[in-house]
């Protein structure tokens, strides 16, 4: 893809009025096109491997047909629903899909970043000893081309969508043309603002864009949601392991062929994320469901007649679960306990109260992060009793807030309070007077002073005010020691010596 559009690239930049750079939203235009080719192009080669290896039929007549087929897939990719005339609406899709335009759209916001010369406008640091204004400036700034470069992605790109969206429609399916604008809109803007901050520099310099109190929450929440997506993968494979004979026995069933199996191996893998996150939703405690009146939770299970999907052979048998296996409840709260500790390292405060409140909003955003993965995980398979299929939204994130809010503010409480406690009180002001020092060493101008200090060698010779003949009075105060020179009154002036460097008092008045 990057090949493609360098070629693209090639376009003389004169026909765009600058000859130095594209602009930002003619580049997010030529990314998006080109996205959107790739994409297809991809997908239209794999139904036209199925249309060659299924029955005549399965995917529309001819090769029409074929690509109103790959329409569709790629909308499905972007999480877009269908409509079936008197049969409901299909909304479960398989998360894993996304893979690909995520993947092509995270290139593309790359090259577009790169075409229109972002990184000139997003300097990674600034010098050492800027002031702390000038640091929220520039964070603000890189901020807001950001969100610009992310926008001049997904503009033209949800547009293009909504095209496809139309001429995907057939008698069978129907593509919801304003599920499909949202979709692409999000993941495009998405993607490429992921792609354009990556050009700052590490992940690290990413997360360092936010101030440290609202970094501090999302690193939590960050922390709190893989620990339990991870869990319930781990879940989901394990049963998969213990269930493998009734899962290959329910793909012999269906006798797919060769590239049919392959296909259908394919699609098993792309709702493996679907089933990572129904794992996630399982160990929360509210569980989910395959269609209206079943569930499936560390309380119970209750199934009905289920889909002919291999991959669904692995859920548990109805009745109760194993003793055991209730202990994985536990899981979250240690979640979130982890998820306290990190938000207390990033961003600990002298206020020992505040501490576990902070650790609260943790598990707010995670619940809500959890809501919508909860969300996007399932959806209807139709009408009647396939319309509920998947965890419910609002259980899974209330159930995820309470439990990792819970176990973040305690964990962050105890953290933050171990680290006041354990921090030096000089350490603040050890630190200040070090950078001091190190100023003071690098500058090696001698500081100013009053020029009576100076030594002998360093007196400048002062101007010959009067030429006057010394009188018995300066006599005498050659006769004394060059080196402690006589104050004078009030009607003496200092006056230079012409031979030397000394400075002598003469008394202005004659006799």
């Amino acid at each position: 893809m990057t090949a493609l559009l360098d070629q693209i690239r090639t376009v003389p930049r004169a026909v765009f009025g600058d000859d130095d750079r594209r602009p930002l939203p003619v580049s997010g235009m030529l990314a998006a096109a080109g996205t959107l080719g790739i994409g297809l192009a991809v997908l239209t080669t794999l139904t036209l491997i199925g249309w060659i290896a299924a029955p005549r039929g399965t995917f529309g007549s001819g090769l029409p047909g074929v690509f109103r087929t790959a329409c569709q897939l790629w909308l499905a990719a972007h999480h877009a629903g269908f409509e079936i005339p008197g049969g409901g609406r299909v909304g479960l899709l398989p998360l894993g899909l996304m893979i690909l335009p995520g993947t092509l759209l995270y290139r593309a916001g790359l090259w577009m970043a790169r075409d229109a010369d972002l990184r000139l406008r997003l300097p990674a640091r600034l010098p050492k000893g800027s002031s702390k204004d000038l640091a929220n400036a520039r964070r603000k700034a890189q901020l807001i081309l950001i969100a610009r470069a992310g926008i001049s992605l997904a503009a033209p790109y949800a547009l293009l969508a909504g095209v496809i969206a139309l001429v995907g429609a057939n008698e069978v399916t129907q593509p919801s043309v304003a599920e499909a604008l949202i979709s692409h809109l999000l993941l495009a803007f998405l993607a490429g603002s992921v792609a354009v901050a990556r050009t700052i520099g590490p992940w690290r310099a990413m997360v360092r864009l936010l101030p440290e109190r609202p970094r501090s929450v999302v690193v939590g929440t960050f922390v709190a949601v893989s620990l339990m997506l991870g869990a319930g993968l781990l879940l989901v494979l394990g049963m998969i392991a213990v269930k493998f004979g009734e899962i290959r026995a329910l793909t012999d069933a269906l006798n797919p062929g060769l590239v049919g199996g392959a296909l259908l191996a394919l699609v098993e893998v792309l709702y493996l994320f679907n089933a990572g996150i129904w794992g996630m939703a399982y160990i929360a405690g509210p569980g989910f469901a395959i269609g209206a009146g079943t569930l499936v939770a560390p309380t119970g299970v209750k199934l009905g007649t289920i889909p002919s999907l291999p991959l669904l052979g692995a859920l548990p048998e109805s009745g109760p679960v194993p003793p055991w296996l209730m202990a994985v409840v536990a899981l979250p709260f240690a979640a979130g306990a982890v998820a306290g500790v990190v938000v207390a390292r990033i961003a600990p405060t002298p206020s020992l109260e505040a501490a576990p409140l902070w650790g609260f909003v943790c598990g707010l955003s995670s619940g809500a992060v959890a809501g919508l993965l909860a969300a996007l995980s399932g959806g209807p398979l139709g009408g009647a009793r396939m319309a509920a299929v998947g965890p419910s939204a609002w259980e899974v994130a209330f159930s995820v807030t309470l439990e990792v809010g819970v176990a973040a503010g305690i964990s962050a409480g105890l953290a933050n309070w171990w680290l006041i406690s354990h921090t030096p009180a000089q350490q603040p002001i050890a630190e200040v007077v070090t950078k001091v020092k190190k100023k003071r060493k690098a500058k090696k101008e001698p500081l100013p002073g009053h020029w009576m200090d100076a030594t002998e060698a360093d007196t400048i010779p002062i101007p010959v005010i009067r030429d006057v003949e010394p009188d018995d009075h300066a006599v005498e105060t050659f006769a004394r020691k060059r080196s402690t020179p006589i104050r004078p009154d009030d009607d003496e002036e200092p006056i230079d010596e012409p031979t030397g460097a000394h400075v002598t008092y003469l008394n202005s008045k004659t006799d």
